[in-house]
């Protein structure tokens, strides 16, 4: 399996690895058929027109290659942003960041991008505030895909 090399240089150095104390949300995703688990924490702040930003973002992943590689370009692609924008990234914007990733690893970077998701859901479930309903549709999906693995 071939690699570009920016997926190699995220693999041997991850950015923004580790865990937030008292993070603002977590989203925790995994796949048990590869065996790939990951976890994102976050802290959000309001910029100066008062929309929450991502401030600080970490990842813990037990898994692959490409799924620490995509876990460590979703956290740079998180970083600073809008919690509007933020949860807009998809699996795409991680593979085109990487340089591609091959085409069984691709579920890494849906699993990065879900990760995130869901840690933006637990923020904005955990503060009461109004939850957008594609994220909600996105949560749903991949809580069904988490209880269909656990069957397995």
């Amino acid at each position: 399996m071939s690699y570009s090399q920016l997926v190699i240089d995220h693999f041997n150095n991850p950015l923004n690895q580790g865990q937030i104390k008292n993070p603002d949300g977590v989203g925790e995703v995994g796949n048990l058929t590869c065996g790939d688990v990951m976890k994102i924490y976050i802290k959000i702040e309001k910029d100066a027109e008062g929309d929450e930003i991502i401030s600080q973002i970490k990842f813990e992943t037990f898994g692959c290659v490409a799924a620490i590689a995509s876990s460590s370009m979703i956290t740079e692609l998180a970083k600073g942003q809008k919690l509007s924008k933020a949860m807009e990234i998809q699996n795409e914007d991680v593979m085109d960041q990487l340089g591609d990733l091959p085409q069984p690893k691709i579920h890494c970077s849906v699993l990065a991008a879900d990760a995130l998701a869901e840690a933006i859901y637990d923020h904005l479930f955990k503060t009461k505030q109004e939850i957008p309903e594609k994220l909600q549709k996105r949560h749903q999906h991949i809580m069904r895909v988490q209880a269909a693995f656990e069957e397995i």
